[in-house]
Parts: C-alpha cells; structure tokens; sequence
C-alpha cells in the first residue's frame, strides 16, 4: 500500500508536468514569449518553495550535501532547455516523441549503474510505452514535416537529462526533507535558466503587463508539485520504475489541450494514450499474474500474528 502511495505521486507529478504545454501555449497567445514563459516558471516556483522551506522546515545542510543537489538541479534546468529548443525547430508531435525515448533510458541508466538487468515487467512496459507514445504523438499521422538534425538532437538531450533528472531525484541526499532537497535544486536551475534566458521580465514591466497570471500555475505546476513529487516518491520505487510513471505526462498533456484549448484530438492519438496508461500500469498488473505474492500466511505464524498482518 506504501508503494502505491509513492507510485501515486509520481504519477501525479508527471500528469502536473503534462498540464505546462497547455499553459504555455496560452500565455503565448497572449503575446508573451517562450523564454519570458519559463523564466517566470522556475522564479515563482522558486520563490513558493523557498516559502514553504521558511514556513515548514529550516533545516540546514552541510556543504557537501547542499553542493550535491545544487548539480543534481542542474538536470531540470538542462530539460527545460534543450525541449525548448527542439520544440522550436521541430513539429510538437515530433519533439514530444523524442521527449518521451526518457522512459528507457531512465530503465537502462538504472540497470547501469546497478549492474542489474531491468525486470521482465520494465522491458514489456518500455515496449508498450514505446508504441503508445509514437500513436499519442502524432508521429503517424500526414502532415508532419519541417524536421532538422539538431532539433532531433536537442529532443533526444532532452530525453536524457529528464532520465538523469529521475535518477538523481532517487539517488541524491535522499535523507533530505523533499522540501529543501526541491528548493536547492530548484535554486540551481532557476539560475542556469536566466543566465540562458534572460531574466529581463523581472525588470521590464512583463509581470506587471499579465506574466504572473500564467508564471504562477506554471511555477505551481511545473516546480513545486512534480519536483516534490518525486523528491518524494522516486527513492522508495526507483529511477526506472519511476521513468516509466513519468509517461503520464504525455496523456496528460493531450487531455488538457482537449479540455482547456478544444483542441481536435484523432482516434489514433486517443488510442496511444491509452496505450500509455496499459504500459504505465504494466509492472503493477503483470507480476499478480506471475503468482509472486501468496495470501496464504506463513507456517511459522500463529493465526493472531497472520490477521494482524491481514489489517495493516
């Protein structure tokens, strides 16, 4: 029940990551422009997670500690710009796709580094990932074109810092309290992301001129929900397990432009997501067929001792 919980906010985390491209597409049409979008992002993110630090929990961390997760942060800021990049010189549906090659490359960096191939259940969710993801994109659909080389290379290194931003979400200063482990690596973020993209909207009168309506839910849903999400949930489950929930973010993302910009969706896409949805839910289901877990209590417990057990 404590993996599920976790497994939950990952999830959670992922489908509020979905939610940025429709917020996103609005402020623009508003006329404010895509930098100007995720400066405002990682800044109100940040000033709502340095609040919540100074409300709930000041504790303070050593050099080494501190120093570990202002590099890991390094990762989110890497995603936000090379997909920001691809996303301009490529289609949507295409730069989505490239995204979305995170889900193995989270389950391989894994297996790497723990020297352990990945489960049966990730390798048949990685495939169902796959597949749905190329329907959900759109990638089959006509009309696609205006493809170039190095927007296929910012969507794949995009791809791999997002695998590198899970992995060290898991593996980082994991003692930490998820609320200042979230705020150091947001810090270093938000800094990478106006050095490279300017912080002149802080200045230039765009916050006052409507900025703060979209940087808010952005800096809300973008920060402070899925970086604590899965400064929480990851440890417990693992940086592959934790890629592949990521996937939520896709179907997510297609819902809230049917929602919120009426967007047309096709058959084909709504079928991707809900292949995304089988392989997100595929190492949860498969290992109950595998007959892994008995009911039966243990011949060394006692019938007290086995439904106590049964309650928890």
């Amino acid at each position: 029940m404590k993996l599920f919980k976790y497994a939950l906010l990952v999830f959670l985390g992922a489908c509020s990551y979905g939610s940025l491209s429709t917020i996103v597409k609005l402020g623009m049409n508003d006329g404010f422009r895509m930098k100007q979008l995720v400066g405002s992002q990682y800044f109100f993110g940040w000033c709502m997670l340095l609040l919540l630090v100074l409300l709930f929990s000041r504790k303070k961390l050593g050099l080494k500690t501190g120093g570990k997760l202002l590099a890991a942060g390094i990762t989110i800021s890497l995603t936000g710009i090379f997909y920001g990049f691809a996303v301009e010189q490529l289609p949507a549906s295409i730069a989505i796709v490239l995204l979305f090659q995170f889900t193995w490359i989270g389950v391989i960096l894994e297996a790497v580094v723990d020297r352990k191939l990945p489960s049966r259940e990730k390798v048949i969710s990685m495939v169902i990932l796959l597949i749905g993801t190329v329907l959900a994109g759109g990638i089959l659909e006509p009309s696609i074109g205006g493809i170039t080389t190095t927007g296929v290379i910012f969507g794949l290194m995009s791809a791999v810092s997002f695998a590198f931003y899970i992995f060290v979400s898991g593996r980082v200063a994991t003692q930490v309290p998820a609320v200042n482990k979230s705020l150091y690596m947001t810090t270093s973020a938000m800094v990478i992301i106006m050095t490279v993209f300017s912080p002149s909207f802080l200045y230039d009168g765009a916050i006052t001129d409507g900025l703060w309506k979209y940087g808010l839910p952005l800096g809300l849903l973008g920060i402070v929900i899925p970086v604590l999400f899965f400064s929480i949930g990851v440890p417990k489950l693992g940086s592959g397990l934790g890629a592949i929930l990521g996937a939520a973010e896709l179907p997510a993302a297609v819902v809230a432009s049917v929602l919120v910009l009426q967007e047309e969706v096709s058959l084909l896409r709504w079928i991707g997501i809900i292949v995304v949805l089988i392989g997100i839910a595929a190492p949860q289901i498969l290992p109950m067929g595998t007959g892994k877990k008995s009911s039966k209590p243990s011949p060394k417990q006692s019938p007290k001792q086995s439904l106590r057990k049964v309650e928890l």
